[in-house]
This record gives C-alpha cells, sequence and structure tokens, in this order.
C-alpha cells in the first residue's frame, strides 16, 4: 500500500501549476516570438558558433593525406623508436 507523505507546508506544485496555466495576455509574447523564428532558430544558432569550422576540418584533413602521402621518407617508416635504443 502506497501512501504519499503530506506536505508539511500544504503546498500543492501540481495545483499550482493548474491554476497559473499559460498567460493568455502577455503583453511581451510578440516581442520574444522573433527569438526563434528566421535565422534566429536553434539550428541557425549553433551553426554560426564556429564559422569556418568546416573549411577548417576539410583544410586539415587534407593536410594530414598530403603530409602521409608526399611527406614521408624511408627514414621515417622506421619509426622515432629505433633511434633511441
Amino acid at each position: 500500500m502506497s501512501t504519499r507523505k503530506a506536505n508539511l507546508t500544504g503546498f500543492n506544485p501540481q495545483k499550482f501549476a493548474a491554476a497559473a496555466g499559460q498567460p493568455s495576455g502577455d503583453p511581451w509574447a510578440r516581442n520574444e516570438a522573433w527569438r526563434y523564428t528566421g535565422p534566429f532558430t536553434r539550428g541557425n544558432r549553433f551553426r554560426g558558433a564556429f564559422p569556418g569550422f568546416g573549411i577548417a576540418v576539410v583544410a586539415f584533413a587534407g593536410y594530414m593525406v598530403y603530409e602521409q602521402v608526399f611527406l614521408t621518407s624511408s627514414h621515417d617508416a622506421h619509426g622515432a623508436a629505433a633511434e633511441h635504443h
């Protein structure tokens, strides 16, 4: 048998939320609406947070491929660990 403990303060959050509801005549609703539409949607804000990141990733990956293909020599193939022993 599961009985809920009574809140000592007498405050019931469910009743409070039901009574509060949504404000019918919010004077700031029109002024707040622009924040979440058009170029200010969550996806667009995230895309603009790191300008040039995509180009940088492609350039870095291209350099890594170039380095592996063209800048390896026979000396590098043995590894740095062999020189220390």
